[in-house]
């Protein structure tokens, strides 16, 4: 070939790539070019916020851009996650989300009251965590076992009382299952939010709640109150010495809060792969799995097609224990 044809040759060569490179989505090749806001639908200083702020450093340097938490605390995080739903689908605006709230308020209240729908308005992106529950006996009580807790209840005078963060909260429709699996009669006392439950617990008020791992561990040590058993599919992690409700042979009873990031609907193909991938990362790293454990959260990882089948678990299990147990706002 003469060197008039190969200099031919590349330029045209050259003149396809240019081609390509312009007929390329410009979100492949340019995102993110601004902040990306992760909206926190609670205050500054909560668990979530707390995990959302840690994802959003780690997040920001991977990307070498600006990860802003932006925190819409108000209406048990409805406010939050109604602003998302109204953003655009650009990658720019993600949600940090308590999965199982959100799937209870979905299932409680209605898209109508809540201003969107879980499952058609969101992209899940990944997994984050799960934060597994623990039933806790006050010294009144003194049982440190399903089987002790039963034969206390089958001995009682008067009906047991276990407390919770309100009507329709995680350790309502938790407590629920567990007495319709075992047939425990117990009189639910409901609070505004987990502190005056467990206040009320140490104090001797109630005699059972459930309660997150963090509030677990940080209660058990005084000896105020005993771990009757974790509510996860297996012993946790975090608590290998609290024996799992499955095998006190409670079977089939797996509770715990999951945490997750979500985008708006329709976020295009290439960015939602780019989120999940980078987030699935930073999730495995061992700093960020060590630090969510001290959070008392067991990290989690999820491929795409598993965190959308992952979050329409969650509204499916969730919204069956609501039939099941017959929990409406107006209960008790």
């Amino acid at each position: 070939m003469t060197r008039r044809g190969m200099i031919g040759k590349t330029a045209i060569a050259g003149m396809a790539l240019l081609l390509a490179a312009a007929g390329a989505p410009a979100s492949a090749a340019t995102w993110p070019e601004r902040p990306i806001s992760l909206i926190v639908g609670f205050s500054p200083g909560g668990g979530v916020d707390v995990v959302g702020r840690l994802l959003a450093q780690k997040l920001g340097e991977a990307l070498k851009a600006t990860v802003v938490v932006e925190n819409k605390a108000g209406f048990s995080g409805n406010i939050a996650a109604q602003q998302v739903k109204r953003a655009a689908a650009d990658g720019y605006t993600l949600l940090m989300t308590p999965a199982t709230t959100y799937s209870l308020s979905r299932k409680l209240a209605g898209p109508q009251a809540t201003g969107y729908d879980l499952a058609a308005d969101f992209d899940a992106v990944t997994a984050v965590g799960e934060m597994p529950l623990v039933l806790l006996a006050g010294t009144g009580v003194n049982v440190a076992s399903m089987a002790e807790l039963k034969t206390r209840i089958g001995g009682a005078t008067k009906p047991m009382t276990y407390g919770s963060s309100g009507t329709g909260s995680i350790e309502h429709v938790a407590m629920e299952m567990l007495r319709l699996k075992t047939g425990l009669q117990l009189l639910h006392v409901p609070y505004k939010g987990s502190s005056p439950a467990m206040t009320d617990l140490l104090g001797g008020q109630i005699d059972l709640a459930f309660a997150t791992a963090p509030t677990a561990l940080a209660n058990l040590p005084s000896g105020r109150v005993k771990a009757v058993g974790v509510a996860s599919a297996g012993r946790s992690d975090l608590l290998p010495g609290i024996a799992s409700f499955t095998e006190q042979g409670v079977a089939d009873f797996a509770v715990s809060s999951l945490f997750m990031v979500l985008a708006p609907r329709g976020l295009p193909a290439d960015r939602l792969a780019q989120l999940n991938k980078t987030l699935t990362d930073i999730l495995r790293s061992p700093d960020v799995v060590k630090r969510l454990a001290g959070l008392g959260i067991d990290a989690r990882t999820t491929t795409l097609p598993e965190a959308a089948a992952r979050l329409q678990r969650e509204i499916d299990q969730w919204g069956r224990a609501i039939e099941q147990t017959g929990i409406s706002v107006n209960s008790n």
